[in-house]
């Protein structure tokens, strides 16, 4: 059986396409949401979900939550006598909803889609394909949480193709994708995101605002507790009097220690003062992947919400003056992600319900080379970040580029791939390295061809070559523990290969030159000249490799070469 997961910073769900329709599967509560919090005692004791989020505020030095935000790094986490990492931390939760969706369903599933931010790095995925592994699960797909929100919203069903922005909000995490729908495809534009900002950082916000207003009593009272369980208290009061003001201009901020109770009043329009350098943050994404599309926030059909933290109204608030327009919220905004990524396992599962859809990603962070610079004084700069894959590219995607020998009778060349938008190569994150052999020759004459082909499934291959030796290395980055076996690396290679043609050598590319080419030989005079102009500009389009920039320029050559062969010149 296969599920669809979302596996969330503050809360996760489960969910299943049965009777051609998405379901959330409720937990041994009867709750449709689980916390990711986990729990466990010196004696090895595991809870997780609501019972370990109420350990939070007893056993804090127990209890986690949050984790997903340590999620492909080095981090952990000790609890009782071990360090946990967040892939088995995360493990745990999804193990449990395993569990609840056996109980439901009176069998236990065996592979599932989860969810991920679009803006998490190839490291973090790799860390949730490891957690569901442990989990003894099979990910047949990890999918984008705004892209599961989007056939949440049955939008694929849209006769239009007007672009439409998701806005996904939750406790530890931020995305916005610009999505496009046509004739059964969804076509993700770009994604842009923030992996440090989410309901968490507005329950801070909210400690912030009140910890000086509690009184000195309580301020004493707090000092004297442990840091852990001072912290749990103030963010479990913090979480619940930001809930309440979803629904009111006015919510209590309250904590008992022992036998006292500590309170202070926050009103609505406060907080929203308190949080208004968060707000701003939420800006940045918004304008960076409207600027990535050149679409206009006028374009927009649609704005839909997604994640939790889009309930508070100082959020809403801000999205209403950004787009100019009530945002959509029809679906919960706390269920859409998992029902989607239900969708997503109806569609793998072929189920006769559901209409053929096909989804296109953009790779969300730009992918490349370390460089040297030599500047003006002859001095070399190294580890300066040469782009080969820019961020928001439509995958599955080939590009190549060409790089040259900085030293006289150097023998090898090295080159470290990396993911991140930073100048300097040590700010993003390093996937591997591919070293080649060159011929002893002054500088700058040998060329170094690089061509970084990248697929849906996060595949990364590097092909370099030296073409005046004709030496060839291969570099295939794909995560040794994400549970892919060797033949269905190989397949994935299979699939990509035909991506590696350069688009001037495709068939629709090589007629439209063709074409151009036997007008320029027909005509004379500014006719003439004319095409030339033209047929530069699409050859100028084709080394830019963008399927989209050469689509257009292919569709303006032939069409003004239709006009001018229709009304030739006298």
């Amino acid at each position: 059986m296969l599920i669809g997961i979302d596996l969330g910073t503050t809360n996760s769900a489960v969910a299943i396409w049965r009777d051609e329709r998405s379901e959330l599967v409720p937990n041994a509560l009867g709750d449709l949401l689980t916390p990711s919090a986990v729990s466990i005692d010196r004696s090895g004791q595991v809870w997780t979900g609501a019972a370990a989020l109420d350990r939070l505020a007893t056993h804090p030095e127990e209890t986690v939550t949050s984790f997903k935000r340590m999620m492909g790094t080095e981090a952990s986490v000790r609890i009782g006598k071990r360090d946990y990492r967040a892939e088995e931390l995360s493990a745990l939760i999804l193990s449990s909803l395993v569990d609840d969706a056996e109980q439901a369903l009176g069998e236990r599933p065996t592979a599932a889609v989860i969810t991920v931010p679009a803006y998490f790095n190839e490291k973090q995925r790799r860390a949730t394909r490891r957690a569901g592994e442990i989990a003894g699960l099979e990910v047949r797909r990890l999918i984008n949480e705004p892209t599961a929100a989007a056939l949440a919203y049955g939008l694929q069903d849209r006769d239009d193709r007007e672009p439409f922005l998701v806005f996904d909000l939750g406790g530890g995490t931020f995305d916005v994708s610009i999505v496009e729908m046509f004739e059964g495809i969804v076509e993700v534009r770009a994604s842009a995101g923030d992996n440090r900002l989410g309901g968490d950082d507005f329950n801070a916000a909210m400690v912030q605002l009140v910890e000086e207003r509690l009184g000195e009593d309580a301020e004493a009272a707090l000092e004297a507790l442990p840091s852990e369980r001072r912290n749990a208290l103030m963010t479990l009061a913090a979480e619940k009097a930001r809930r309440t003001l979803s629904d009111k201009a006015e919510a209590e901020f309250a904590v008992t220690i022992g036998d006292r109770r500590f309170s202070a009043a926050v009103a609505g329009e406060k907080f929203e003062e308190a949080a208004k350098w968060l707000i701003k943050r939420l800006r940045d994404p918004v304008i960076r992947s409207l600027r990535d599309t050149g679409i206009n926030v006028k374009e927009l059909s649609e704005v839909v919400l997604v994640g939790g933290a889009t309930r508070m109204p100082v959020v809403r608030k801000a999205l209403t003056r950004m787009f100019g327009r009530f945002p959509n919220h029809s679906v919960h905004p706390d269920h859409a992600v998992a029902l989607g990524a239900a969708v997503q396992a109806g569609l793998l599962a072929r189920d006769g319900g559901l209409d053929e859809i096909r989804i296109t990603d953009v790779a969300p962070f730009t992918l490349g080379v370390d460089t040297a610079d030599r500047d003006n004084f002859g001095v070399i700069h190294s580890g300066i970040f040469s782009p080969i894959i820019e961020r928001n590219t439509p995958v599955p995607v080939s590009r190549m580029q060409y790089y040259s020998t900085m030293q006289d009778n150097q023998r090898e060349v090295e080159f470290n791939v990396f993911q991140g938008e930073a100048r300097d190569v040590k700010n993003n994150v390093k996937l591997g390295t591919v070293r080649i052999g060159v011929p002893p020759k002054p500088a700058g004459h040998i060329a170094i061809e690089i061509r970084f082909t990248y697929d849906t499934n996060g595949l990364l291959e590097i092909d370099v070559e030296v073409p005046e030796t004709g030496l060839k290395k291969n570099l295939v980055i794909v995560d040794e523990e994400d549970g892919r076996s060797a033949k269905d690396i190989e397949q994935s290679r299979k699939a990509i290969e035909k991506l590696k043609v350069h688009p001037r050598d495709e068939a629709e590319n090589v007629a439209a030159m063709t074409r151009a080419e036997r007008c320029y030989e027909g005509f004379t005079g500014p006719a003439r000249h004319m095409i030339g102009e033209w047929i530069t500009e699409f050859q100028g389009a084709l080394e830019k490799q963008d399927p989209r920039v050469i689509a257009d320029a292919r569709g303006r050559l032939l069409s003004a070469l239709d006009e001018l062969e229709a009304n030739p010149p006298l």
